[in-house]
């Protein structure tokens, strides 16, 4: 066995030794830049961007990811044009209704965190629908931020714990981390070990702003429309390559 053999299998013995990220959230951003270059409506993007959630999902499966969280629409996406935001809304009716069945099959658990109240009423229950029948899997849980906000889920733990101590149900004393983590949409949910933002931009923009507190950060140029299996990959190897020490020194 010559030098480059040895090499080869070193290389294998060690990735093969690696653990995965547990938990992966993605910022999908660019579907409007990609419309843009191409003079295409951003209705085109967005649509674009749906086939891209599905390669999302099929590579965090193949690199035994257990948890894949997708920003899906912000608090703050509201305030588009209305034409843009009946636009998301219709797809993700058709995404809700034409994928799930998929999902389920490929043993995905799908759910939801954000503010339902300010959806539709048909999508809320295709997204009870769809969590309802998803719930026993294990293969691989999604979940997609709707209508979320990270600065509004804090606010809202913070007037829910408020609540109990006004009630006299909680002495403030015993509110830790860990009770407030409790009231977070994201409460039976571990924290991501890895964040993706695509498009170039290098901010977070409200995306659970409590639970990256120790997330590693991963900006790809890529526009979310272009997103591939390999720019996932590309930033599983550079997860691989950060010492994470959760504010430790260094030995």
């Amino acid at each position: 066995m010559n030098s480059a053999d040895i090499l080869k299998v070193a290389n294998f013995v060690t990735e093969d030794k690696v653990t995965p990220p547990v938990h992966v959230a993605i910022i999908m951003d660019g579907n409007g830049r990609w419309a843009k270059n191409r003079k295409l409506a951003k209705a085109a993007g967005h649509k674009k961007g749906a086939g891209s959630i599905k390669t999302a999902i099929k590579s965090a499966i193949e690199a035994n990811v257990r948890y894949l969280t997708l920003y899906g629409f912000s608090s703050e996406n509201w305030n588009r044009p209305s034409s843009e935001v009946n636009e998301l809304m219709g797809l993700l009716r058709f995404y809700l209704k034409s994928e799930v069945p998929n999902l389920h099959k490929e043993g995905v658990c799908f759910c939801v965190i954000g503010d339902r109240k300010k959806l539709d009423k048909d999508i809320v229950k295709l997204i009870e629908e769809a969590e309802k029948k998803t719930v026993a899997n294990t293969r691989l849980h999604l979940v997609i931020a709707l209508s979320y906000g990270g600065r509004a889920e804090i606010t809202e733990a913070a007037r829910a714990l408020a609540i109990k101590v006004k009630a006299g149900k909680l002495d403030p004393c015993n509110i830790d981390e860990d009770l407030f983590k409790c009231s977070l949409y994201t409460s039976k949910i571990p924290d991501p070990d890895l964040l993706i933002r695509t498009s170039g931009e290098q901010r977070i923009s409200n995306f659970l702003l409590w639970q990256l507190a120790y997330t590693e950060f991963c900006f790809l140029d890529t526009l979310w429309p272009d997103f591939n299996k390999q720019d996932f990959d590309n930033a599983i190897a550079a997860f691989h390559r950060r010492e994470r020490r959760f504010g430790t020194s260094r030995e």
